[in-house]
């Protein structure tokens, strides 16, 4: 029986797109420096220079889909990460976008067999969104490692 896993090793030579978007700044910001602090623990140079990650910034988290479809599809990444919050208000637009966010993040990835991290927070309050964002933990660095073992994995699996 052959097992396949992801590695959390060797991520040096991983090339990542990052889409982040912009609405709820204050909390995709943090959602990126963590999701930066794991890619470069774990090897991977995140400096302004780098040529093995890049980051895209979007108005809001209806829109990461698009721009996650074309940075899959240029063959340049392994693996992208989207990072979005959308916090629920007082009308049916969080349902909508989450929805949609959602729906289009998981096409990407199987449409271009590239793998997508959803990294989209989606929370009842702001207060929730910043505790998921560094207060309490930050879940950006989860989706950093997330990213790894995906690349790692979808490597293993070409093999």
């Amino acid at each position: 029986m052959t097992v396949f896993e992801g590695q959390f090793s060797g991520a040096s030579s991983l090339h990542v797109a990052i889409v982040v978007a912009r609405f709820n700044d204050l909390v995709t910001a943090k959602l990126l420096s963590g999701c930066l602090d794991c890619l470069g623990r774990h090897g991977i140079d995140t400096s302004a220079s780098s040529a093995q990650l890049d980051t895209a910034w979007v108005p809001g988290s209806f829109e990461i889909p698009l721009v996650a479809q074309k940075l899959a599809a240029s063959g340049r990444y392994q693996v992208v990460v989207t990072l979005g919050a959308v916090i629920r208000g007082d009308t049916p637009h969080f349902d909508v976008v989450v929805a949609e966010v959602s729906k289009g993040v998981a096409a990407v990835s199987r449409d271009t067999g590239v793998p997508v991290i959803f990294g989209v927070l989606t929370t009842d309050t702001m207060q929730q969104a910043l505790e998921r964002a560094g207060i309490k933990s930050n879940l950006g660095w989860s989706y950093g490692l997330q990213a790894i073992e995906m690349g790692s994995l979808m490597a293993a699996l070409a093999n």
